[in-house]
């Protein structure tokens, strides 16, 4: 008989569980390496609303537990009961990324943690969802994708990905091939001096030479470039040039 270990309620788990599960499709989804089951706090201030997603999320076999708390707080006083935190399901429901309460919560929550903290908002608005990229969130979910989609997001979140909807940067490239003004998305993100030194970087200029077209210290430059590589999520300026292309065309 497999071991097994009791937590809240009584409720044995076991030991051995956190693996790979199955999606109604059959695919298999790897969650991570097998061992102790671990927990995906979910975070949602209307109780009935968290209780029921967690409850939903828990009937797949998927070896994570997921516990419905209303707050940090209330999560505290549960931790010595349940598995090791694994990831921060944080919903929103309609709030705006960008809400100064929201944003505050984000950062609080990576830095109390420091584990992921997956959003999960009603809103698939592209400049959302890099506002709460921004903010610390290391993933997006908006609350139109089905479970099996939500899970697949949580398990890329726990292999240290970045889960974002394809449909939003779908709609912005759209949106920049109907003419819309990219400008006004780039003005959202950077400052002036900052899009400057984006729009080097891409061209594949090297730090003295921006430096020396800007009229600016180099240290001034590399300041500016990890200040884009944070709003862009990104851990080189290799990446920052790939995702600016991506998203707004150099022409912008």
């Amino acid at each position: 008989m497999a071991s097994t270990q009791t937590y809240m309620g009584g409720k044995e788990f076991p030991a051995s569980s956190f693996a790979d599960f199955s999606d109604s499709n059959g695919r298999q989804i790897s969650v991570g390496p097998s061992g102790r089951e671990k927990t995906i706090m979910v975070l949602d201030r209307r109780s009935l609303d968290g209780q029921c997603l967690a409850k939903c999320l828990g009937s797949h076999k998927s070896g994570l537990e997921f516990i419905a708390v209303t707050s940090a707080e209330h999560w505290n006083s549960l931790r010595d009961e349940v598995p090791p935190l694994a990831a921060i399901l944080f919903n929103i429901g309609g709030d705006n990324a960008d809400n100064p309460a929201v944003a505050e919560s984000v950062r609080a929550l990576a830095e109390e943690f420091r584990v992921p903290v997956i959003l999960l908002a009603d809103s698939a608005d592209l400049l959302q969802i890099m506002k709460a990229l921004e903010f610390g969130a290391k993933s997006y979910i908006p609350s139109s994708v089905t479970i099996d989609v939500c899970l697949e997001a949580i398990a890329l979140s726990l292999a240290g990905g970045v889960f974002l909807p394809a449909s939003s940067v779908l709609a912005a490239r759209q949106m920049l091939e109907a003419e819309a003004p990219p400008a006004r998305l780039l003005d959202s993100m950077f400052t002036a001096r900052q899009i400057e030194v984006a729009n080097a970087v891409r061209r594949g200029k090297a730090n003295k030479i921006i430096a020396y077209e800007l009229n600016l210290r180099e240290s001034t430059v590399k300041v500016h470039i990890r200040n884009i590589m944070k709003k862009m999520n990104a851990t080189n300026r290799t990446e920052v040039a790939y995702k600016l292309n991506e998203l707004f065309p150099l022409e912008a």
